[in-house]
């Protein structure tokens, strides 16, 4: 019997995205191409510290902002 993946659908800076129900935030960061990156995330208004991105677990209705630095002079 093939079992039935859950999605949720959060928002990553206003925009709604599906994603497998046990993605947590550091493969969310990987799969968008930001891993070794510096960014700061913030989740439903809340600052998540890069320690904890691995033990973040995504759910349904999640907002989520992503900033990238941009070095520059």
């Amino acid at each position: 019997m093939i079992g039935i993946l859950k999605v949720i659908t959060v928002n990553i800076n206003g925009a709604p995205r599906q994603l497998p129900d046990s993605t947590s935030v550091a493969s969310l960061i990987d799969e968008l191409g930001f891993t070794g990156k510096r960014i700061a995330l913030e989740r439903n208004g809340e600052i998540v510290p890069r320690s904890a991105f691995a033990a973040q677990q995504l759910a349904d209705g999640d907002r989520l902002e992503v900033v990238v630095a941009v070095g520059g002079g």
